[in-house]
């Protein structure tokens, strides 16, 4: 077996059990509550010893937050990998279109019991609340990055991901209060053009509004 064939497997070794340990994870962590599970019993539910695990996952909350960190540049990868002639928010829009579509977990629009139970622990957690504002911040600042930086990028970017945000938290919040994925969905879609064409035009003052 040649040297690159030895790597390929090691990385493919590495990934295995990566997904192995998230997985086992996240599992005690919906079964028992984030804060009732130890590193300890991870690692002797996933047959590692804690070095092991502390070198895949450097933090208890990484443990559960590692799907968000695998999407954080997402958004900037849409807007860097967009055909030519489309623009930015185009290209973003076409995305959350087409996730919503495929009731893709990011956009909240999931009613799969396993996505539900982990949204469930995600939000129910003060601590993996905060962790994961760290995610948005890195995915906020690849956006802007993306988008040509400048305190121009960074305020397009930052709308940008408060939409996404507000958005897929708004589908969770239905389909946790019972509503099926389908059933929310046409208006899923109405929000997400709502939301993409006040970034598109700007958001106007009315009557009554501040001056």
């Amino acid at each position: 077996m040649g040297h690159d064939q030895d790597l390929g497997l090691r990385e493919r070794k590495k990934a295995r059990q990566h997904q192995v340990i998230s997985d086992t994870a996240i599992a005690l962590f919906t079964a028992h509550g984030f804060d009732r599970v130890s590193v300890a019993q991870i690692a002797a539910a996933a047959d590692v010893s804690k070095p092991t695990l502390f070198r895949y996952f450097p933090t208890k909350e990484d443990l559960a937050l590692h799907r968000f960190a695998d999407h954080e540049d997402e958004p900037a990868r849409v807007v860097t990998g967009r055909a030519g002639g489309t623009g930015p928010l185009q290209a973003l829009r076409r995305y959350v279109l087409d996730g919503l579509g495929r009731r893709d977990p990011v956009t909240g629009l999931s009613d799969h019991p396993e996505v539900l139970a982990f949204h469930r622990l995600l939000y129910g957690t003060p601590s993996l609340v905060a962790r994961m504002y760290g995610y948005q911040q890195r995915s906020e600042a690849a956006l802007a990055a993306a988008l040509g930086g400048g305190i121009e990028g960074a305020l397009a970017a930052g709308q940008v991901v408060a939409v996404l945000r507000v958005l897929a938290l708004e589908n969770w919040r239905r389909v946790a209060a019972g509503e099926s994925a389908d059933d929310v969905y046409p208006d899923a879609v109405a929000a997400a053009e709502l939301a993409f064409g006040r970034l598109r035009t700007g958001w106007r003052d009315g009557p009554g509004d501040a001056q």
